[in-house]
């Protein structure tokens, strides 16, 4: 897939109104993985929204898993693309992960971001996503996988616009 250096996103977004959206569960603290993430935030364009949800109610397991699993469902943009961030998701490049978002970007998709909780995202998610991503086999910390997936994003705006931030 080739990526288009023309105009990058910016131009791009002048006749498609394109939403991100991050629908994460748990609530962010201060800390250096909120800080990080907040740092990559500001710099997006568009921005990428991101949407908490949090079970209060003392719940385990695949029970626990079905009910974040709804919180997230009824947050989903309509006609959203939807990437679910999975430890067993799929591994993509950073000039491929662009060329993914270039072509949402290029047919005027909105993408909508998925993390689950501590136990992961329930297999009902997993099916309805359009592409299950992982960063690798390991386990990541939550709130580290936002900024991560914050930096990606980031990474992925700036290869499609020609700008020199990423480096093979």
């Amino acid at each position: 897939m080739e990526i288009e250096r023309r105009g990058g996103w910016r131009r791009a977004l002048k006749d498609v109104d394109v939403r991100l959206t991050l629908i994460a569960v748990g609530r962010a603290k201060r800390g250096p993985e909120q800080e990080l993430f907040n740092s990559y935030l500001k710099r997006l364009k568009p921005k990428l929204d991101l949407i908490e949800v949090e079970e209060k109610r003392p719940l385990a397991g695949s029970e626990l898993m079905a009910r974040e699993a709804e919180l997230i469902a009824d947050k989903i943009p309509a006609g959203a693309y939807l990437i679910a961030l999975d430890e067993r998701g799929k591994p993509l490049s950073s000039r491929k992960f662009a060329a993914k978002l270039g072509e949402l970007r290029d047919g005027g998709r909105d993408v909508a971001f998925l993390i689950g909780g501590a136990d992961g995202l329930d297999e009902s998610l997993r099916r309805r996503a359009d592409l299950i991503l992982g960063f690798g086999p390991q386990t990541w910390p939550h709130m580290l996988v936002r900024a991560m997936l914050a930096e990606q994003v980031y990474r992925a705006q700036s290869i499609l616009a020609g700008h020199p931030y990423h480096r093979d």
